[in-house]
């Protein structure tokens, strides 16, 4: 089982610097909110620490991927997921394998807020949180 990062964006687009709007556009983060569960790689280290200033990430554990997928995943058409499907997809991410699920999970801002959208994780909502990153989309969800 590789490792999966869910990357959030916590920033909107007014004022930012075209290497970061374009980093932002790889990991498909367009709006404020979103979410896309990405497996760790190399490469993907240099563009998060490019947009480290409007994202935050971490580790997801299986269970938050299984509610994620439940309650924000969408098929083609916006379509919820149907339950026999659930655990087929969240298996196939595991393994990295492509699912037919749309890539972008669209969140609600989190219930009692972001502490703050300008500083680093443990005084503010940017950066890496590791695990502490599931307890926030169950806050998003």
């Amino acid at each position: 089982m590789m490792a999966l990062l869910a990357i959030i964006r916590v920033r909107g687009v007014s004022g930012i610097k075209p290497q970061i709007r374009k980093a932002m556009e790889l990991l498909r983060l367009t709006r404020k909110n979103h979410c896309v569960i990405v497996k760790e790689y190399d490469t993907l280290k240099g563009s998060l620490n490019i947009c480290k200033d409007y994202v935050t990430w971490g580790t997801v554990a299986k269970d938050t991927l299984t509610a994620l997928v439940e309650k924000r995943g969408r098929l083609s058409g916006d379509k919820h997921v149907p339950n026999e499907m659930i655990s087929n997809v969240v298996a196939a991410m595991e393994k990295g394998e492509p699912t037919n699920i749309k890539p972008v999970f669209r969140l609600s801002p989190p219930r009692k807020g972001w502490k703050s959208i300008k500083l680093s994780y443990p005084t503010g909502g940017l950066g890496n949180r590791g695990e502490k990153v599931n307890e926030l989309l169950f806050h998003m969800m």
